[in-house]
Formats: C-alpha cells, sequence, structure tokens
C-alpha cells in the first residue's frame, strides 16, 4: 500500500502503464464529481465517484482484489483504511471474477489507516483492505477509487 498526497503522486507513475492516465484523471476532477463510473481506458483503467458516510470497522468488508489495482483518492471528508498483507487471511468469499473481489475475516492485525481530503491510497492484489470506516468521528465521504488494471 502506497499513502501520498494527489499533488505527489506522479512519483508512483512507473509503477504501471496506467498510472500516468490515471492520476491525470484525478487531477482533472472538480470539486464536486459526478457519482457514478467514469471511463478513463476502457476496462484497462476506470474511476467509480463514491458519496458515503464512513461506518464502523465492526461493520467493514475485507476485501482484496486480483485483477485491479486501486486508487482511492479523498476529494472530500476524511476515512480510515484497514490494512493488512493478504498472505495468511481467512476467506469468507472466495474471489468472485466477474466482481474481482474475494471477502476475508477482519484479521486482528489489520492497521487503520488515517486518509485525508486530498490524499490517494494505492492498493495492490497483495494490499487487503477495508475501506470506508470512521477516523476518529464519522465522517461525509466523496471519494474516487480508480480500477487500473495489473500490468501483464
Amino acid at each position: 500500500m502506497i499513502l501520498d498526497t494527489l499533488d505527489a503522486i506522479d512519483r508512483y507513475a512507473a509503477l504501471n502503464p496506467r498510472f500516468a492516465a490515471a492520476f491525470a484523471f484525478l487531477r482533472r476532477l472538480g470539486s464536486s464529481p459526478t457519482i457514478g463510473r467514469h471511463e478513463i481506458d476502457g476496462d484497462s483503467a476506470y474511476a467509480l465517484v463514491q458519496h458515503y458516510e464512513t461506518r464502523s470497522a465492526a461493520d467493514a468488508v475485507f476485501e482484496a482484489h486480483r485483477r485491479y489495482i486501486d486508487i482511492q483518492y479523498v476529494a472530500r471528508g476524511h476515512e480510515a483504511i484497514h490494512w493488512a498483507p493478504l498472505a495468511g487471511l481467512t476467506v469468507t468469499m472466495p474471489h468472485v471474477a466477474t466482481k474481482d473481489v474475494a471477502l476475508y475475516a477482519m484479521p486482528d492485525h489489520a492497521v487503520p489507516v488515517p486518509i485525508r481530503m486530498g490524499q490517494c491510497a494505492i492498493l495492490f492484489p497483495d494490499d487487503a483492505h477495508a475501506p470506508c470506516c470512521i477516523w476518529s468521528e464519522p465522517s461525509e465521504v466523496v471519494k474516487v477509487v480508480v480500477k487500473v488494471a495489473v500490468a501483464e
């Protein structure tokens, strides 16, 4: 997992050939992005703009993906993403290829990572995570999740 600001995120562009387009998309967003799916490069890179209230970690879903890297950018509000390495986690739902998600039990060693407005978390397939959690107090969040296909 990588945590940085949108202003400094270009330093990670070399990690995937699709990151540059994803980062450019995030920089073009206005202050009130339209909720829903936004195309960047077909199924190779697309964005999902979400609006929600953060929830208790006890109600969170611990997940991981195989085909896509998540770039989670908090455009408004703040939250915690609980993170743990994928290895050794207990599967509660095997990987569903059509949704590119597998679910896991919340591990005791999960680390809550606070994400503020203007910050991005890059989550790779080995980064299991439970996003959308309360950090210090509930928050209304607008978040952009850019799904970037793993480079082949």
